[in-house]
């Protein structure tokens, strides 16, 4: 890598979520969600996602860890002052839960270079809440 001054707190991570009452049968307790990731690059370098790890609990206090390659099929390569978004879903048993994990991500600098052969650095994703509507009124 370079002498490019980076900080890994110029990855800003923002997220959306949506009740898919389409897509739920609260019968039968299933509960699904969409969430929508907005990943910023506030850097003066080039960041690739290589991979993703979720915590996912239920209002019961469930926990189901999901780790994998990429998202959404991609491993997107986010340049400085732009942004990648994704969509994608999670389904609970409960209509009320959070999610919160991590993106394992490398600097591409210089571009050229396997992403394998880089330092990787972890960008936390906070934990957000997914909910039925007004389940938590």
């Amino acid at each position: 890598m370079s002498n490019v001054e980076f900080n890994p707190s110029d990855v800003q991570v923002d997220v959306v979520t949506t009740y898919l009452q389409e897509h739920s049968k609260p019968a039968e307790d299933h509960y699904t969600f969409a969430y929508t990731i907005t990943i910023r690059n506030h850097s003066s370098v080039p960041v690739q996602l290589l991979s993703r790890h979720w915590i996912i609990t239920n209002a019961d206090n469930e926990v189901h860890q999901v780790r994998g390659e990429g998202v959404v099929g991609e491993q997107p390569v986010v340049h400085p002052a732009r942004s990648f978004t994704y969509t994608s879903g999670a389904t609970l048993t409960t209509p009320v839960g959070c999610m919160e994990g991590s993106y394992s991500m490398v600097v591409r600098n210089p571009i050229d270079i396997d992403p394998k052969d880089l330092p990787t650095f972890e960008v936390p994703i906070p934990a957000f809440s997914l909910h039925k509507p007004n389940a938590l009124n």
